[in-house]
């Protein structure tokens, strides 16, 4: 079994960013914070209207840990105990759900119930209940 931390503080801080970020995203552009779709606006055919905005909050994304280390001294250390095949795999089943699900995580789950979405209500309960079978599986069967 794996053992895993439970830490309030940096939950309910994340979790406040996180809202406060899609708030702002909202507010100052009316868009959703999908991180997947904001990465695949990024990807030919361009479009001009908000690339600067885009791309500065995936480098938002990417720079994090390092805004991190400065305060703290150290880096983030992820812990992932899975294969470089597993991970390779994982990456496109979560990519193949983004696009077939049309939005991700961040774009159903925070923005989209926040805004009483009967479709991100659905995409949220399909991607939980996934998320909660794997780590049953992974935990107490393979």
């Amino acid at each position: 079994m794996v053992a895993t931390e439970f830490t309030p503080v940096a939950a309910l801080s994340g979790g406040v960013l996180i809202g406060a970020s899609a708030v702002a995203l909202m507010a100052a552009t009316g868009r959703i914070a999908g991180i997947s779709g904001i990465a695949a606006r990024l990807l030919p055919p361009y479009d001009d209207d908000g690339f600067a905005g885009r791309l500065a909050f995936v480098l938002g994304v990417v720079v994090a840990p390092l805004i991190v280390a400065l305060v703290t001294g150290s880096m983030p250390v992820p812990r992932i105990e899975a294969t470089t095949p597993v991970l390779a795999l994982a990456g496109l089943l979560v990519g193949f759900g983004a696009v077939w699900g049309n939005g991700c995580t961040s774009g159903h789950g925070v923005c989209g119930l926040s805004r009483l979405s009967m479709r991100s209500l659905v995409a949220t309960a399909v991607f939980m209940a996934t998320a909660i079978a794997t780590v049953f599986l992974t935990r107490h069967v393979l």
